[in-house]
């Protein structure tokens, strides 16, 4: 595996993002947002077909799995309601276990940390991923954690949808330096101001989280069994 630690932050980025059906826009627009400015990004998939994501928006791929770069900077994985599909489907997994032998930093936002897990490319290391679906991550062995932006060692990963921005200005802060970052982050006038306390369960309204974890009952239960299901998928790291 690449030393993430040796980083030339003069080097233009190359970055790694992995589009599946139904994937969150969102969880790939914000990162893409703070990162994308700084280098070449590759919306990677199978073919070069377009890829719905779970709002009905679709997105074209720029390049497929097999002509992926070999030296990516990093690989990052979005998360959404195809989490739990894209987590059987052996194809995406060979391609992030082989991409995470050479990308310098593994990352994610969503779910898309249930897809490196179940890759391989999580053990012995800790995770964020969206509130809802902590469980489906313990399912696969790994410490799930309720930060917004989790950092260990080259894995950085963000909790659910809108840490994607925190998350990307994170990662952008160690590829590129602080004040790179903070540039960024003023370019985008990121300034989060939430009319409500109600973005996780920790501060919000018990009443909302019951009715949350009622409506995403169903969907947790589809990612563990995901999570639990038979692959042969093995991560080189």
């Amino acid at each position: 595996m690449a030393d993430s630690n040796a980083f030339d932050q003069s080097k233009v980025l190359n970055v790694g993002m992995v589009l599946y059906p139904n994937f969150t826009l969102l969880d790939l627009a914000g990162p893409h947002a703070a990162l994308g400015m700084h280098g070449k990004t590759h919306l990677l998939w199978k073919t070069l077909d377009p890829v719905w994501t779970d709002t009905g928006i679709s997105i074209n791929p720029t390049t497929t799995f097999a002509d992926a770069p070999a030296d990516l900077d990093v690989i990052f994985v979005p998360g959404g309601h195809g989490t739990g599909d894209a987590m059987r489907d052996q194809d995406i997994l060979e391609f992030l276990a082989q991409a995470g032998w050479s990308a310098r930093f593994i990352t994610s936002v969503c779910t898309g940390s249930l897809l490196l897990a179940k890759a391989g490319l999580l053990k012995g290391h800790r995770a964020a991923t969206h509130w809802a679906f902590y469980d489906a991550l313990e399912a696969m062995g790994i410490e799930a954690s309720h930060d917004r932006v989790v950092v260990d060692g080259n894995r950085y990963t963000g909790g659910g949808v809108t840490a994607g921005i925190d998350f990307g200005l994170t990662l952008l802060a160690a590829l590129k330096g602080e004040a790179t970052a903070k540039f960024t982050q003023l370019a985008m006038e990121y300034d989060p101001q939430p009319p409500f306390t109600d973005g996780h369960p920790r501060t919000a309204d018990p009443l909302v989280v019951q009715a949350a974890r009622m409506a995403t009952s169903e969907m947790n239960q589809q990612f563990v069994e995901s999570a639990l299901a038979e692959t042969s998928a093995v991560a080189w790291i």
